[in-house]
């Protein structure tokens, strides 16, 4: 006797069956086909506008995923020049030689502010001030009017823009800064400084203005007499300022170049000024 696997009726079902599934998938493996990606990566300062974007942006353009990666914005150079990234997030100017192979797409403006704990009493700190807590002059906060209590110095990795944003603004070199910690994104500053009230840290202040509002307990603290705000950074008087800018190398693919238009469109000014970041169009 043939086995049942070989006989018509079941053999016919187990071939339709087959052809079933074989057409499921090949519609699955179509459908996953016919979605393009654009790759973004770099700044995650950057990061959380073009993250909104992307949603908004993917729901009116079925068939189009926008990946967004933060990491730093050296990844977003490095990426985008290897064409591992379709668009980087830079979240400083350029350097002479990374702008002979990347184009520069400013998207708004932002200022790198210094914060403390809520409850730490100092309120502002000159430039000299900083100079010497970042380079161990200066060790505990009651010679800043602050508690008796040891200064916990938080420092930006290598390669990220805030550091060179604001050593360049101290005049200092980054192998001059002695850290206590060394940490990267901004909501690391922010969740160090939360975590023991005796750290000093510096990060957008765009970040630190939308966790200020989300109830974090931080202070962004007065610089060069100068209030961290952002019409402050819109009327360029506060004294740490910098560029947002996506990145382009050569030719973008039609699907990035569409994304990098309603970038620079005024379509997300609110989403910028969500982030309290500054729209330049």
């Amino acid at each position: 006797m043939l086995p049942d696997l070989l006989c018509p009726r079941t053999g016919r079902s187990l071939i339709l069956a087959a052809v079933f599934c074989s057409a499921l998938a090949f519609n699955a493996c179509e459908k996953k086909g016919a979605e393009r990606t654009v790759m973004v990566t770099g700044s995650s300062t950057i990061a959380p506008i073009l993250q909104d974007a992307a949603t908004r942006y993917e729901a009116a353009h079925p068939g189009i995923r926008i990946e967004v990666q933060s990491g730093g914005s050296s990844r977003g150079i490095t990426d985008t020049i290897a064409g591992i990234a379709d668009l980087g997030m830079v979240s400083r100017a350029l350097k002479d030689d990374e702008a002979t192979n990347l184009t520069p797409h400013l998207l708004a403006r932002d200022g790198v502010c210094v914060i403390v704990h809520r409850d730490n009493p100092v309120n502002e700190l000159d430039r000299n001030q900083l100079v010497d807590i970042y380079t161990k002059k200066v060790t505990r906060w009651k010679e800043l009017g602050g508690p008796d209590a040891a200064i916990i110095v938080a420092n930006k990795a290598d390669g990220r823009s805030t550091l060179e944003v604001f050593t360049h603004f101290l005049g200092l070199d980054p192998a001059e800064v002695k850290a206590d910690l060394i940490v990267g994104e901004n909501l690391h500053v922010i969740h160090s400084v939360v975590g023991n009230a005796n750290t000093i840290g510096y990060v957008s202040i765009g970040t630190a203005l939308s966790e200020q509002a989300a109830g974090t307990p931080i202070k962004l603290l007065v610089t060069g007499g100068v209030a961290p705000t952002m019409v402050a950074v819109k009327d360029g008087s506060f004294p740490i300022t910098r560029p947002l800018h996506v990145v382009t190398a050569g030719d973008p693919s039609p699907e990035a170049r569409a994304f990098l238009d309603y970038l620079m469109s005024g379509e997300i000014h609110d989403l910028i000024a969500k982030h309290f970041f500054v729209p330049v169009r």
